[in-house]
This record gives C-alpha cells, sequence and structure tokens, in this order.
C-alpha cells in the first residue's frame, strides 16, 4: 500500500509539472500542491494537514455547449461535483467517481492531453471549521488541494433525465454558459467554463 501511494505522488507530481508547462502563470497555485504531495505521504486522506488532495470534475454535454453542475447542500452554491480522495491516489478516478455520484451520469469520457490524463484546473481553497449545536468543533478548518478533470457526456448521459440528485446536494442541471454566469460568479468555477471552450475548441 505505501509503495502504491508512493507511487500515485510521483505520479501526480508529473502530471502537475505537466499541467504547470501550460499554465506557468498558475504556478503560485500550483508549487503549494506540490509541495504537499512530496512533504505528505498522507496527503490523499482527509486527515491530512494543513490540508489535503480533492478531486473535482468539470462535466460538459456531449455537443459541448452545457456543463453540469450541483448545488451544494453544506455551502449552497453551485459547484462542479467533487470530492475527498479518501486515500484514493488516482485523482481523475476520484473526479469521475464523484461526478456519477453527484449527477447520476454514466459514460463520462475523461479528456487527455497528448494521450495522458491530464488535470484539467487546480485550485486551493480554505474549508471553514464545522461545530455541533453545542459549539463542540466536528472538523478543524484546512485547505482543500482541489485537481480537475474534463469529461465530456456521452449522448445519453447528456439529456435532462439522465441527471439525478445526491444526498450531498439540492439539486444537480445542465447549464449553457450564459446560465453558469448567471447562477455564480464563483472565480475558478467561471474560469473552468473558459477553459473547458480553448480545450475542447
Amino acid at each position: 500500500m505505501d509503495d502504491e501511494r508512493l507511487m500515485n505522488r510521483y505520479d501526480l507530481i508529473q502530471m502537475l509539472d505537466r499541467y504547470l508547462d501550460g499554465y506557468p502563470s498558475e504556478a503560485d497555485m500550483v508549487s503549494p500542491i506540490v509541495s504537499l504531495v512530496e512533504g505528505h505521504a498522507d496527503c490523499f486522506l482527509r486527515t491530512c494537514r494543513p490540508g489535503h488532495i480533492t478531486g473535482s470534475a468539470w462535466v460538459v454535454s456531449a455537443d459541448h455547449r452545457r456543463a453540469a453542475l450541483v448545488h451544494h447542500r453544506k455551502l449552497g452554491r453551485w459547484l462542479q461535483p467533487g470530492g475527498h480522495a479518501d486515500g484514493e491516489g488516482d485523482i481523475a478516478k476520484v473526479a469521475r467517481k464523484e461526478a456519477e455520484e453527484e449527477t447520476g451520469l454514466a459514460d463520462l469520457t475523461l479528456v487527455g492531453r497528448g494521450g495522458l490524463p491530464a488535470i484539467f484546473d487546480v485550485d486551493i481553497h480554505q474549508i471553514p471549521a464545522r461545530f455541533d449545536a453545542a459549539g463542540r468543533m466536528l472538523d478543524d478548518a484546512h485547505d482543500h488541494h482541489d485537481l480537475r478533470f474534463l469529461f465530456i457526456a456521452s449522448e445519453a448521459s447528456s439529456r435532462d433525465a439522465a441527471l439525478q440528485v445526491s444526498d450531498e446536494s439540492h439539486g444537480v442541471g445542465w447549464f449553457d454558459e450564459a446560465a453558469i454566469r448567471s447562477l455564480t460568479g464563483e472565480q475558478s468555477v467561471l474560469r473552468m467554463l473558459e477553459k473547458a471552450a480553448v480545450w475542447l475548441g
């Protein structure tokens, strides 16, 4: 298990290096993620501090005109599907699993680059501490080092009827660019919207 986790960390650093080649202006965001992966053997576990690796999916419809977003139950915002790795070092696999569980979609195709799996976007954001009704801390504040991957849904999965709301969300839907911009001002969401247009031409 330790050898496998080490290999996964090495592979992830290679993917981050390739990502940085394509987005050198994002070095300030990528560098802390690389440091986390290099310095923490437990970086794929949610107990890792000061933060841990998470995986997200930007899922576009077969015609590339819409993206699937979920209305996050805890955060109360429209966001891309994603979540904790819980020890899984293949973060593209994590992103796919989260997308399938949070949207109900199947038949998702990962978009890579140069014949290799590719990170589509990165983001570091702080998760605030959580407390129970009595004021006891349930979870301390920490960072999510989120790695995002681009997926294309099949024709069948691109229909509204294919979407299913999960327990983690209030809603899920397909949204075109205008609708996304009206739903959210979240910079990382808008950044993925714009990157997808470039990646998919």
